[in-house]
Order: structure tokens, then C-alpha cells, then sequence
């Protein structure tokens, strides 16, 4: 009995043991996974740019419908090309021997068809074909726009983490005239006011913080949703420096975005199309041209034997189909339209062509209005942070007050986050420009 005992012992001290060893090696993989997974991803600005074109599903959408107008022009040039179409059927004849569509009814049919000669028929591939080039000028319209998107929110993303770091410095700042305040009143040295006047600086602060930390939220869902980032894997920025376009004279910039707009060059491809369709429309008072052949298998099931004093049972036909107008009502209906729809293609360029050169010249004003704006705040919070220099030395020496010493840092992180804000400003403004001269790409290869 007791050698079953110690036997049993061994066995679970056995067993024990593989345990151990077993969640020996597997808790240091699983802490390592766990480790790897909460690792940040460090991510420069040009990164997130390329990484954002590369998983975004608007710009995949667009490159989808580009191959839908390119396929769509394909089968209207199918038509101009061989085509071989089989059949066959089974049916009854009572006296002459005809099928349903006009044609002798036979065991095995192929049919050839190539249209030689179709000007409207062509007119309007042409212009489908026009068209899909279009469609690449939407694509990069639709790629100029995330990157447009992606930059902005990792920028802004690295603003707001770093406001929030000076108004969390802020709220203790706060709490130190708070309690300074508090305890000069305890000692009859301080109005109850004052108290109530830094009670309300201090939650204003705290109000800061929760709104800072509610954008710091919302844009870092938006980052890794761009990203393709898990949301449990952190993401860190930086804050970095765009190159700008307003420092080239207004006229060049206007050259550029007409040589680069998507949209010019969208509304240039439907005027070509358009004179494609308007010429092709013309073409349709001449005749059409199309080669066709047919071989039929017959059978004497159909009574061909006794309708016809010669049977033969292989028949071919072959040869030009050709179609001439006489007088065609739609011919002229199509014409006009066709000649409508250039004039108005005509004028839509024209507007676009006018609208864009007003908004690149406002966008450039902007651009330097922002550039001076950040220059104002830059030198504002220049003259903050000496000012709160010869505060600390006046502090140090015992001629201020710790209340007036806080208050300088606290005016001083204001100076900060409007510096922050106006550079942000610059910086977007300078997207934009680049955006609608056509300099994005460039920038984010």
C-alpha cells in the first residue's frame, strides 16, 4: 500500500513539474507579446502621410471606380472588334420554314459581327475612353485629400499633447495661488474674493484639461483609424515643420495650380469628351459599315427538302452590311444636344479655371497672414517668458509675491498655447495652398 502511495507521489511530483516548467515558458512569451502589443508606434510625419495613402479605403473606392469607367470604355470599343456569338434550338415548323427572329431555323448557328465604320457608335467610345482619364485626375484628387486629412491630424494631434502638457503645469501653478490665497486669508490678509477668484481660475483650468483631453481623444481614434494602428497600441508625434508655398510670387502659384487642379483637369477631359461625342454625332449622317457572317447547320426536320428544289445542308453568309441615311429626325436631335453639352462643358471650365485663381490668391493671402500671426505670437511669448524671468529675480529677492510670481507663469503657458495655436494655423493654411496648387504630392512622394 505505501509503495502505491509513493508511487502516486512521484507521478504528481512529475506532473508538477512539467507544469511549472510549461508556464515557465510561456508566461515570459506571453508577457513579451503583451509588451510588444503596448509598445508605441513612433511615427514621423512623413510616415503617417504614407502609411494613411496606403490603408485609405477612399482612395482604394476611387481606384475602383477609375477601372469601372475604363471597363465601361472597353465595352463600347468591343463593338469594333471580333465578336462570335453560337446558338442553337429546337422547335416546330408547319409550312414554311422560318424561325421566330426571321431566320432559318437550324440545328447549329455561328454569327460574326464587327462594326468597321460607326462614327456615333465610336464617338461615344471615345468619350467614355476620355472620360476614364479623367477618373485618374479623381484619384488624385481623392489621394491629395488624405494626405491633406492625415497631416492635419497628426499636427494637430502633436499640438494638442503639448497644451495639455503646459496646462497641466498650469493647474499646479493654480493650485499654488490657491492655497497662497488661502492661507493670507486665514491670516486676515486676503478679502474672501480673492479665494473665490482663484477657485475660479483653478477650475477653469480643470475645464481646459478635460477639453484638451476630450480633442486629444477624438484625434488619436482618427489617427489610428487612418493608420490601419490597432487602438490599443499607443502612437507617438511630433511636433514637426511643414515646407511652405506662399513665399512664391501669387502669379506662379496661380500656373501651378492650373497645371496640377484635379478638377481642371477633370472638367478638360468631359470638354474633350464631349467634342469626341459631338463628332461622332456629326459622323451619323454618313453611312455605317459592318462585317457579318453566318454559318447555319440544317436539317430536312424542318421541311427545308420540300420548300426548297435544291437542299444544302452547310450554309455560309458573308459579307458588309451597309446602313445609309436617308433621313434620320435624331441624327439632328443628337447633334444639338451633343453641341449643348460642349458649350456648356466649355463654360465650366471656364468658371473652374476663374474660381481657382481667386482661391489660390486668398489662400496665399491667408498663408501669410498666419505667417505673421505666428510671428506676433512668437515674439509675444518671447517678451512673456523675459518678462517672467525678471519676476523670478524680483521673487528671489523678495520684492514680489508668490500669487505674482504664478501669474507670470500662468500668462506665460497662455503665450504658449496661442503660440501653438498660431503655428498650427500657419501650418494648415500652408497644406491647403499646397493642396490646391498640386504641391502635396511632392511634399509626400
Amino acid at each position: 500500500m505505501s509503495e502505491v502511495k509513493s508511487r502516486v507521489t512521484r507521478r504528481a511530483r512529475r506532473s508538477a513539474i512539467r507544469i511549472l516548467l510549461a508556464a515557465a515558458t510561456i508566461l515570459p512569451a506571453a508577457r513579451w507579446a503583451q509588451a510588444q502589443e503596448e509598445r508605441p508606434v513612433v511615427l514621423t510625419l512623413r510616415q503617417a502621410v504614407s502609411q494613411a495613402v496606403l490603408h485609405s479605403r477612399d482612395l482604394a473606392l476611387a481606384r475602383l471606380q477609375q477601372t469601372i469607367a475604363e471597363q465601361t470604355a472597353g465595352v463600347e470599343r468591343a463593338e469594333f472588334r471580333p465578336n462570335f456569338y453560337a446558338g442553337s434550338g429546337a422547335g416546330y415548323t408547319h409550312g414554311m420554314p422560318l424561325s421566330l427572329a426571321g431566320q432559318a431555323p437550324s440545328i447549329f448557328d455561328l454569327s460574326y459581327t464587327q462594326a468597321i465604320f460607326n462614327p456615333p457608335l465610336r464617338g461615344q467610345f471615345q468619350a467614355d475612353q476620355e472620360r476614364a482619364r479623367g477618373r485618374q485626375s479623381q484619384v488624385e484628387e481623392v489621394r491629395d485629400a488624405v494626405i491633406l486629412r492625415a497631416a492635419t491630424t497628426y499636427l494637430q494631434l502633436a499640438k494638442t499633447r503639448h497644451a495639455l502638457e503646459l496646462v497641466r503645469g498650469e493647474r499646479d501653478g493654480a493650485q499654488r495661488i490657491l492655497n497662497y490665497t488661502q492661507q493670507r486669508a486665514a491670516e486676515g490678509m486676503e478679502l474672501p474674493i480673492e479665494i473665490t477668484r482663484a477657485q475660479l481660475d483653478a477650475a477653469r483650468v480643470e475645464q481646459h484639461i478635460l477639453q484638451l483631453e476630450g480633442q486629444e481623444d477624438y484625434l488619436d481614434g482618427e489617427l489610428h483609424n487612418m493608420l490601419g494602428v490597432p487602438a490599443d497600441q499607443p502612437i507617438e508625434v511630433a511636433a514637426e515643420d511643414v515646407p511652405g508655398g506662399a513665399d512664391q510670387p501669387a502669379s506662379e502659384l496661380v500656373q501651378l495650380a492650373l497645371s496640377n487642379s484635379p478638377q481642371i483637369k477633370q472638367a478638360e477631359a468631359e470638354q474633350r469628351a464631349q467634342q469626341f461625342r459631338l463628332s461622332g454625332e456629326r459622323g451619323g449622317r454618313f453611312p455605317t459599315i459592318t462585317l457579318a457572317g453566318q454559318y447555319s447547320l440544317l436539317s430536312t426536320i424542318n421541311n427545308y427538302d420540300q420548300f426548297y428544289k435544291k437542299f444544302q445542308r452547310n450554309n455560309v453568309n458573308a459579307g458588309l452590311q451597309v446602313n445609309v441615311p436617308i433621313f434620320g429626325a435624331r441624327t439632328s436631335a443628337a447633334i444639338s444636344l451633343a453641341q449643348t453639352n460642349v458649350n456648356a462643358a466649355e463654360l465650366d471650365l471656364k468658371n473652374k479655371r476663374s474660381e481657382l485663381e481667386i482661391e489660390v490668391r486668398r489662400e496665399a493671402r491667408h498663408t501669410r497672414e498666419m505667417e505673421a500671426g505666428r510671428d506676433v505670437a512668437r515674439l509675444e511669448l518671447q517678451l512673456a517668458q523675459q518678462n517672467l524671468g525678471l519676476l523670478q529675480s524680483q521673487f528671489q529677492e523678495g520684492r514680489l509675491s508668490l500669487r505674482d510670481l504664478e501669474r507670470a507663469r500662468i500668462e506665460e503657458n497662455d503665450k504658449w498655447m496661442a503660440f501653438l495655436d498660431a503655428e498650427f494655423a500657419r501650418q494648415q493654411a500652408q497644406l491647403e495652398l499646397m493642396k490646391t496648387t498640386g504641391q502635396l504630392a511632392q511634399v509626400f512622394p
